[in-house]
């Protein structure tokens, strides 16, 4: 996959709207990764996602996001974004 189809986005959240801005960031679509930092810029945990991650698979995950939430009070959420590849439409 080309780099220049790959971006990230900083959010700045609270710990009790961590759970709520994952949530809306993955039904965004086009994600590949997602990382959560503390106020230290600390790498807290890191959770890769594939287009086949949905449901059962990441009840774990959201625990361990819910745990994290309840000790921090501000935390950045790093999310690594694919872009879509342009499309050729030359004859």
């Amino acid at each position: 996959m080309n780099q220049d189809n790959v971006r990230f986005e900083e959010y700045k959240v609270d710990g009790d709207a961590v759970v709520a801005k994952i949530k809306d960031l993955i039904h965004q679509g086009n994600i590949r990764r997602i990382v959560i930092k503390n106020e230290q810029d600390q790498t807290l945990i890191e959770i890769p996602l594939t287009l086949g991650v949905v449901g059962v698979v990441l009840l774990p995950v959201w625990a361990a996001i819910g745990a994290i939430a309840a000790l921090a009070v501000k935390l950045t959420i790093v999310v690594e974004r694919v872009n879509p590849a342009p499309v050729d439409e030359t004859p």
